[in-house]
């Protein structure tokens, strides 16, 4: 067995890592390796990289060794849900309960509390009113900003001065660039006097 050391293989963008085995499934080979292939139980372990003690340690489900953390955590999270973990791990301290930062922080990672948390936005209620316009010209004028790109890719933009009374375009004025705001001004200052009523 002869191993490829070249250099795009094991490199720094080099060979792909696998995933590492999760504690059950190092067991399930201990097991296999024991049951299947007649190995002694101390060298599947030492091949497996699982100590002795682990593998005889009989497994227990982590939502029921956790309970109590996980009643802690959810009911701290469901009040104060813009709570950090650095927070919540505070408050829990406070309350005198005896869990340390890292089986606090395992929890609320198993929990995926440590996923950023959707909120819904309340936003002040408006009442809804209708917009009143006058059906006569120079009562309401309004100033819109609309862009578009040519045939050949270059974009260019516009300045639409309406009346909202005729339903009337009073000017448009058309730049490829950003519109500075003396343009903005120019035009609207020149308008009243080339529009009559």
């Amino acid at each position: 067995m002869c191993a490829d050391l070249s250099v795009g293989e094991y490199g720094p963008a080099g060979r792909d890592r696998q995933k590492a085995l999760t504690l059950a499934e190092r067991r399930e080979v201990v097991t296999h390796l024991v049951t299947v292939n007649g190995l002694p139980v101390q060298r599947a372990c030492g091949a497996v990289g699982l100590s002795r003690a682990t593998y005889y340690r009989p497994l227990v489900e982590w939502a029921r060794r956790d309970a109590p953390v996980i009643a802690a955590l959810t009911t701290l999270v469901a009040a104060k849900s813009r709570w950090s973990f650095w927070k919540c791990c505070d408050r829990l301290r406070l309350d005198g309960h005896p869990w340390n930062q890292k089986r606090l922080w395992h929890v609320y990672c198993q929990l995926r509390l440590n996923l950023p948390r959707r909120t819904k936005k309340r936003l002040p209620v408006r009442l809804r009113q209708p917009l009143v316009v006058l059906p006569q010209p120079n009562a309401v004028w309004a100033v819109d900003f609309m862009s578009d790109t040519l045939s050949g890719g270059r974009r260019f933009r516009t300045l639409n001065i309406l009346d909202e009374g005729v339903r009337e375009a009073l000017a448009i004025e058309v730049d490829t660039s950003t519109m500075p705001m003396d343009t903005l001004w120019e035009s609207i200052s020149t308008m009243p006097a080339t529009r009559s009523s």
